[in-house]
């Protein structure tokens, strides 16, 4: 059976540190406010005029690089984003003529928080079935463009910073290491828990001055919703992955949660019953990076040494739609 596997990772963070001391100059709020309620102390912000795929196309070098790989190597391209350079085309194909190269597949992915390892599946599951033998699979993010810095739009702007990650997926020459299981899930009745009005579709123009005047072009969210529904999918999620791939909790080495809020990932910890120091965090540099936040975390926690040959190591991501996810994978 052929299985796939994470042959280079790579990461981009821009150089711009915006404090929550930053954040307080500029709406009512505090350093121990959003450490209290996110865990966050900093996150990064790309400059005027960088784009998406500026960023990514940063990451994707490096996991190149680090791969061992020439971008003309790669047979596809598959880009997780919700703040794509523009409406449309896809970021895949803006990030596919930066790398140099032209005619090989490019798709985007709107799994928001969960679209990583929407992406991660994806590339799987052609690597498992012979279709590609090198996928880039990209997660990108520049929110500090879409965020309202006010009173009004404190509980979401403190939260998300800009970043980017890469990997390459590719065949595993050891059956036993790899990709071992995904499992993808979606509720759609809490899709206004979390979500940005702009560009209404039933709207003629799909976006007007009123729209504006009404604050339509930023993100809303009920986060108490939020924090209530991820505390229980995320654990049950990975309890699903793992009975699939036949392990349990104390087999796994280290857990990379989605990077969103540090107080959902200890309580998922403390309901897996798993020690605190196995749930992998690094939200306090960078906030949440949305599509981002796990290769970023997974590129950090391998240059820690936390992760060796024939670790288990698990992914979770729970966001908007909502939706969430579980990737296992023995590395």
């Amino acid at each position: 059976m052929i299985r796939s596997r994470i042959l280079g990772v790579g990461r981009y963070l821009p150089e711009k540190r915006v404090t929550n001391f930053d954040l307080a100059k500029m709406f009512d709020t505090s350093d121990e406010w959003i450490r209290q309620r996110t865990g966050i102390v900093e996150r990064r912000f790309a400059d005027a005029g960088v784009y998406c795929s500026d960023l990514a196309l940063e990451a994707s070098n490096e996991a190149l690089k680090n791969a061992g790989m020439k971008a003309e190597e790669l047979d596809f391209i598959i880009y997780a984003t919700l703040s794509p350079d523009h409406h449309f085309p896809g970021n895949g194909c803006y990030l596919q003529t930066k790398l140099g190269l032209a005619n090989i597949g490019a798709m985007d992915i709107r799994n928001q928080c969960s679209g990583f390892i929407y992406s991660l599946a994806t590339a799987d599951a052609f690597v498992r079935i012979g279709m590609y033998k090198r996928i880039l699979v990209v997660g990108a993010e520049v929110h500090s463009s879409g965020l309202s810095f006010t009173d009004e739009g404190r509980d979401v702007s403190v939260i998300f910073g800009d970043g980017a990650g890469a990997v390459i997926i590719g065949p595993s020459e050891d059956p036993s290491r790899g990709i071992l299981t995904n499992h993808l899930h979606a509720d759609g009745a809490f899709a206004n828990i979390l979500h940005l009005e702009m560009f209404d579709i039933s709207q003629k123009p799909c976006l007007t001055h009123e729209m504006l005047d009404r604050g339509s072009l930023w993100p809303r969210m009920k986060g108490k919703e939020v924090f209530r529904v991820a505390v229980t999918r995320i654990p049950e999620v990975i309890e699903e992955a793992l009975k699939a791939a036949n392990l349990k909790v104390e087999d796994v080495d280290l857990f990379i949660p989605h990077q969103a809020n540090l107080r959902i990932n200890q309580f998922a910890a403390a309901k897996l019953g798993v020690a605190e120091e196995k749930f992998y965090s690094n939200i306090q540099r960078y906030g949440n990076t949305t599509a981002a936040s796990l290769p970023i975390a997974l590129s950090e926690a391998l240059e820690e040494g936390l992760i060796k040959g024939g670790s288990v190591v698990v992914f979770v991501a729970f966001g908007a739609g909502f939706t969430w996810a579980c990737s296992v994978m023995r590395w």
